[in-house]
């Protein structure tokens, strides 16, 4: 059995399926002094699934950075805490930044553990590459912020994995369409570990047909990953148009193209002929 001490412990809880959580995250629920959660009425059933009846805090968004000194008081008095979101792992896009670093600043030990979290348990099953990959979170709840995040995106080499909620959906695929491309591979995974968990892959353009040929896609909570940019053999990748935009604000175009060119292992003449074509 674990020992606990005064410390902060990193909980994941299940994203879905309650069977999914770890016997070591159930030992140290059972006997931490206090359980912090995002929403303890949320939280509560899974307590009380496993028959956990320790002292519960509510610790979100809205009052996380006034609970901190509280916390690290009852740290200092001996008490060992538990950090738990409503599912997955906390701090991936849910709350627990601010505890974690008061907690470190203070001078005592945060303990993670291992376990579910949303955005990993999707990846495994996309069928994408996974040697690499950026976790993007949600995207800007308004359609202008959203497209700028995306275009910042637009020549990302890795796949990127992104949380979206149902109301958006058709409106985020609508924008990626717009900003990657409707033949850019695009899979969603909704309901992940629960009844009526659905994987699902495509050309962001049918991807997009296929959520709303039934309401149904378009329900439960879902983790969107894309595939990421290949340019073509004789393409020249956004990121180096963007080099080259930006050095000819200070220099020749002859000489932007050529420092471009060394940066990137590109054609100096070909860029040259670019700079010329888009006007630079």
């Amino acid at each position: 059995m674990e020992s606990i001490s005064a410390k902060l412990y990193i909980v994941p809880t299940p994203i879905g399926n309650l069977g999914d959580i770890t016997l070591r995250a159930l030992e140290v629920l059972k006997q931490v002094d206090i359980i912090c959660a995002e929403d303890t009425r949320h939280s509560g059933k899974l307590l009380s699934h496993y028959e956990i009846k320790n002292k519960t805090m509510s610790v979100h968004d809205h009052n996380e950075r006034a609970r901190v000194d509280t916390l690290v008081a009852k740290l200092a008095n001996g008490e060992s805490i538990a950090l738990i979101s409503d599912a997955g792992t906390p701090l991936i896009s849910d709350p627990g930044y601010h505890l974690v670093n008061g907690v470190r600043a203070a001078g005592f030990d945060v303990v993670p553990l291992p376990g579910p979290c949303a955005a990993i348990t999707a990846l495994s099953a996309a069928g994408l590459p996974t040697d690499r990959f950026c976790f993007e979170g949600f995207l800007a709840s308004k359609s202008a912020a959203r497209t700028t995040q995306l275009m910042r995106l637009q020549a990302e080499p890795r796949t990127m994995v992104f949380y979206e909620s149902p109301r958006r959906i058709c409106y985020t695929i609508e924008e990626m369409i717009a900003v990657f491309g409707g033949d850019r591979h695009i899979v969603i995974a909704r309901e992940v570990t629960k009844t009526f968990e659905t994987i699902h892959g495509d050309n962001a353009s049918d991807l997009l047909v296929w959520l709303k040929s039934d309401d149904n896609n378009q329900r439960g909570e879902m983790v969107v990953m894309v595939a990421g940019y290949k340019a073509q053999d004789d393409e020249i990748a956004p990121e180096v148009i963007e080099a080259l935009r930006l050095l000819v604000t200070e220099l020749p175009l002859k000489k932007a193209a050529g420092l471009v060119a060394k940066l990137y292992d590109q054609k100096k003449n070909s860029l040259y002929k670019l700079g010329l074509e888009l006007g630079l």
